[in-house]
């Protein structure tokens, strides 16, 4: 280790490194049993909310033992931004020495959350959702209707996607991407509800709202379903969360927090979270018919799952630059 440095990683570097979804879904398991075994310190993201709305930075830190890191990272959401021709998220991730607390490297996390936020929602629907489910629902196909959907054709025989997005345009993009990449049968659809009646797997993946526009009713998500809830309950009617037999989350101190500054003001009790289900101390799915959720909120220890393998993988490859401290 050199401690006079700290090795920078662009969002091309950290691109080019090399790391899979599938190692990301496991390094995801890793850090949940680590959560659900009480040896993960992960508090409630503080964050700042510049220009007001739903705008915000937010400060992630978390310390996994299991694997060796800690770290933080500093990441903004302005929903405005695409007309800007800018990303919704941004940010930087530190990745710290755990024997010294010396900054080892300090890298772009768009690419990370992407990832793992795709790989959390693999997680959760591994002890949700039915085995042999085939249709998955896209609504919101930006980013993270990608990478969710990358995430789920790793761990399920995915078949068909029905996509839909209030800008059409954004939808065909995706239906023919995702076609091309991973050979399944994907078709832009004209109204929210293809997306969701007939599906086996749902995700929502717009922006973060404070105020829901309820667009999912109740009576959309069939018996025997399973949905993950990536933009919080932007998309979801309170009626139709209502009909989850398990509604469940990543992190509970962390929604109830949420609840605090007002989001999730309408959900059902929460069942269990993913430390709770990876470790089997709640159970998951238990029979055909139930419609299960989870509202995955976003941890700062699933970043630090998947940034030192990053590290490690740029050092391999002698990718990045190296910065005097």
């Amino acid at each position: 280790m050199l401690t006079n440095q700290v090795l920078y990683l662009s969002q091309a570097d950290v691109a080019s490194a090399g790391v899979t979804m599938a190692e990301i879904i496991d390094l995801l398991e890793i850090a949940f049993q680590e959560k659900g075994q009480g040896r993960v310190e992960a508090p409630p993201k503080p964050g700042i909310h510049p220009g007001g709305g739903d705008n915000f930075i937010h400060a992630m830190p978390a310390y996994i033992p299991g694997l060796n890191s800690a770290g933080i990272k500093w990441v903004s959401g302005f929903p405005e931004n695409h007309r800007r021709g800018l990303p919704y998220i941004t940010g930087l991730l530190i990745l710290n020495d755990v024997e010294t607390g010396l900054p080892l490297a300090v890298m772009d996390c768009v690419w990370i959350t992407a990832m793992r936020t795709g790989a959390a929602t693999a997680v959760a629907a591994r002890r949700l959702a039915r085995p042999d489910s085939s249709v998955a629902g896209i609504l919101g196909c930006g980013v993270q209707g990608r990478t969710n959907t990358e995430a789920l054709n790793v761990l399920f025989p995915l078949k068909k996607v029905m996509a839909y997005d209030v800008n059409r345009e954004a939808a065909q993009r995706f239906a023919r991407a995702i076609s091309d990449r991973f050979q399944l049968e994907v078709i832009a659809v004209d109204h929210p509800q293809q997306a969701v009646t007939g599906c086996d797997l749902v995700v929502t993946a717009g922006p973060i709202l404070k105020q829901p526009h309820q667009t999912i009713l109740p009576g959309w998500l069939e018996p025997g379903a399973f949905a993950s809830l990536v933009d919080f309950d932007s998309y979801w009617h309170p009626a139709a969360m209502k009909q989850a037999d398990k509604f469940c989350t990543d992190d509970t101190p962390q929604l109830r927090h949420y609840q605090q500054v007002g989001y999730f003001q309408e959900i059902p009790p929460v069942h269990a979270d993913l430390g709770e289900l990876v470790t089997g101390r709640k159970p998951g799915r238990q029979t055909e018919h139930e419609r299960t959720m989870t509202a995955n909120l976003g941890l700062g220890m699933d970043d630090m799952a998947v940034a030192p393998t990053l590290y490690r993988r740029a050092q391999e490859q002698g990718i990045g630059t190296w910065l005097p401290l």
